[in-house]
Order: C-alpha cells, then structure tokens, then sequence
C-alpha cells in the first residue's frame, strides 16, 4: 500500500466518521427549525411588545442576587447604572462579596451608601468559592431581611456583576412570575469591535438559541434552563429547592447552577417560562438582559469550560434524564456538545489530509484512489445542510442585530468551532480530575456608555 493510498484511506473514514455523525445533528437542527416555524400556529404570544405590560396597582417585592468575586473594577458602575435604568418601585439588589476580596467590599459598600436599596453581604470564608455557594449565602441573608420585615419578596431575580439591567425587566417579571416557577428572559451579548471574531460568536450563539431553541423548548413542554441572568424565580418555587437542599436552593457540587435550577424546577412539576418581548412591535430592541462577553480565546476557552463540563458531562449524572419526549429530547441535544467537537476534530482532520493529498497529486506524486458514492453521498447531503444552517444563524443574527453582524455571522462559525473544541478538551480534563473545586471566573468589563 501507498502512502496516499494509506492516506487517503484514513481521510474517508475521519470522513464518514464525521459526515455520518454530522447528518444526524443536522437532521435534529431541522426538526428544530420546522418546530419553530410551525410554533406560531398554536402558541400566540401573550404580549406584543412591551407597551403592553400592565402596571400593577400592588407590585411584587423584587430581590436581585448578584456574586461578585474580583469584581471591583465593574461591580460599581454595574450598580449605579441599574438604580439609574430600572422602572420598578421595590427592589433590593443583594450583593455577595468575600472577606478577602476588600477591593469589590469597598465598591459594593460605596454604592450602597448612595443608595439604601443596594445590600452588601459578606460571603464568612475565604474565596472564592464558588457561584453556588455565594447564592446560597444571599438567599440566607433575603430570609433574614425577610424576617425582619415581615413581608415576603415575589421572586428572586439572578444577575452577573457585569451586566446591562433593562429598565422594563422587573415590570415583565412582575407580570411574568405569577402562575409560573421562573421567567427567563433572552441574553443579547454586546458586540465587541476589538473582538470581532471571538466576542462576536456570543452574539451569533445567543441570538440563535434565544430566538429559536428555547421558544421551541417552552412549546413542547420541556423545562427552561436558567442562563443565570436576566431570570427570575419565584420565591416559592425557590423555597421548595431549598427544602430538598437542606436551607440551600442553589447546589455547590455544580459549575452550572443556573442550567441545573430551571430542570430541577421543572422536574418539581413548576413551570418555566421564556419570554421573548420587543421594546416596540417589529423592531430589534428586546427587553433582555445585555452584557459584555469574553474577547480573547482563552478566556472564552475558560467560560465554556465550565458550561460544557457543567452540562454535558456533570449533567448525565446530577440530572439524568426527564419525563416526556420533549424533555428529554433537549436534554438530549444540552449534552451532545462534547461529540459535536469529536466530530469536528474528525472532520478537520479529513479536510487537512485530503489538502496534503491534493498538494502532493499538484506536484507529481501518485493520485489518491477516488471516494466512495456512499461518503460522496454524505458529503453532499451535509453540504446543503450545511447552507441551510448558515443561513439560519444569519437570519437570527439578522434579526438581533442587523446585516453587518448577519454576514460576520458566516465566517465566525470557524472561531465557534475552534472555542468548542478547545473548551471541551478542558472541561473533559476538568471533570475527570473530580469537578471544580471553586468559581472559575473570567475577567469582566462594563460597557463604557452606561459607566
């Protein structure tokens, strides 16, 4: 056997590998978009923009956790802009900070002297911990303000030190909450000019999966996940977590406690709600919570990481499966993020060797033996699937934010494949070493026009 003969056989089976694998998540994306499209037919929207939200005559008491670890250079201004952006008459904004961390203390505690509706709470250990174990901490702390006032808040509301608060959000979780175990609301990323290719694919993922995959994931019947900001859950709905946690809602063992409390919420029989409510009827502002998200490779490498380790591998074992087909269809498709990026491995691999066997064929070494009509076949089918899935990121990337970042959107596949792969060759190490042991957090940053 000839080199290029053995070459080019290794390439046709990374190939079919790859192309076989490929064909069954594409065919599960389309069952999706066709679900998506026919969604409409049965399940009108209960609002058509935000003028519609009502003004309660009795709003809800609104609690908002926000952990903060090394937060000292956002956490301020993130505070400041929100008591200035929100549209709600009683809130609380709980702020968890450690003891060793006195730099976002000493931020935290300012901002709370200018206003008495911000509340400091210091996490009694050394961090940091980790995320959950800082919220279990804040909701000790919502029981004992409760307590003292005798009143008890309507839900709690979950936000990162980083992010940009719609002024309209406690207004729609006001709404929202009753009848309901959580609300989430969609995430739009903040398009980044010095990170065009790396923030940039946040901004094509989230407006692809919270334009389409959790609308559809509400329509037949599956839980929502929390994305761990711009959510609220309902006070009562959050007791009952605390009580099959022992006094804590949010669970420690996890690297993905927002994901694991919107499935444990549904598995509880509350329902879960995503809403998905334009400023204004037709046009792209949302009521969403914004932020900015990673702009280098490492960094994003770190943040999925930890949703990959968290959902794919963590997830088999602390959740398993659910009831229903919906349910446990998207559970299904939660966890095959660490095979998609074997696939991929497999497919660039092909694609670099059958690159190696042209060049040599171009300078005289002996042809390659053809490919079969099967992988010929594959390959076909996966490209015009391939065109249409393109064209679908665009399209809701479009619709988020306009033509420029649609058209970014094509080539930007390439860096989310790169992160996905990189991230789950670390989370696979981290989840086989046992699991996080602390909050794995990256640096943030606080958009400059809100500072």
């Amino acid at each position: 056997m000839t080199l290029p003969t053995a070459l080019a056989g290794a390439a046709d089976e990374l190939a079919l590998f790859a192309a076989a694998g490929f064909l069954l998540f594409s065919l599960d994306d389309l069952l999706l978009d066709f679900l998506y499209f026919a969604r409409g037919l049965w399940r009108p929207d209960e609002w058509r923009d935000a003028r519609d939200l009502p003004r309660s005559a009795n709003p809800g008491w609104m609690v908002v956790f926000i952990p903060a670890w090394d937060e000292a250079a956002v956490i301020g201004q993130m505070l400041r802009a929100t008591v200035q952006r929100l549209d709600y008459p009683r809130y609380t904004l709980f702020l968890g900070h450690y003891r060793n961390d006195p730099a976002t203390a000493e931020a935290v505690h300012a901002a709370a002297r200018e206003d008495g509706r911000i509340v400091p709470v210091e996490v009694p250990a050394d961090g940091p911990t980790t995320k959950a174990d800082c919220l279990n901490h804040l909701y000790a702390a919502l029981v004992r303000l409760e307590a003292e006032r005798g009143e008890r808040a309507m839900a709690i509301v979950l936000h990162d030190a980083e992010d940009l608060v719609h002024p309209l959000e406690l207004r729609l979780f006001d709404a929202a909450i009753p009848g309901a175990g959580l609300v989430q609301l969609p995430v739009v990323p903040l398009p980044d000019s010095l990170s065009p290719w790396i923030a940039g694919h946040y901004c094509d993922e989230f407006a692809e999966s919270h334009g389409k995959d959790l609308a559809v994931r509400q329509s037949v019947g599956a839980a929502i996940p929390l994305a761990g900001v711009g959510c609220a859950i309902n006070r009562d709905a959050l007791a009952r977590l605390a009580t099959a946690g022992n006094g804590s809602p949010f669970a420690t063992g996890s690297m993905t406690e927002d994901y694991e409390c919107g499935l444990r919420l549904g598995a509880m029989g509350e329902r879960t709600r995503f809403v998905r409510l334009p400023e204004v009827e037709n046009e792209r502002a949302l009521v969403a919570s914004q932020g900015q998200f990673p702009g280098t490779l490492r960094a994003a490498v770190r943040q999925k990481a930890r949703w990959i380790g968290g959902i794919s591998f963590a997830g088999w074992e602390r959740l398993g499966w659910g009831r229903g087909w919906g349910e446990n269809w998207f559970r299904m498709r939660d966890r095959k993020g660490p095979i998609a990026a074997l696939l991929m491995v497999a497919g660039y691999a092909a694609a670099i060797l059958w690159g190696q066997l042209w060049v040599g064929s171009a300078l005289g070494a002996p042809k390659p033996p053809p490919m079969s009509p099967l992988l010929q076949g594959l390959l076909a089918a996966n490209a015009g699937l391939l065109v249409w899935r393109l064209a679908m990121r665009a399209a809701f990337t479009w619709a988020v934010y306009g033509w420029g970042e649609a058209l970014a959107s094509l080539p930007r596949v390439l860096a989310s494949n790169l992160v996905a792969i990189l991230a789950t060759h670390r989370a696979l190490g981290i989840h086989l070493r046992g699991g996080p042991k602390r909050w794995d957090k990256t640096n943030h940053t606080f958009p400059t026009e809100y500072r």
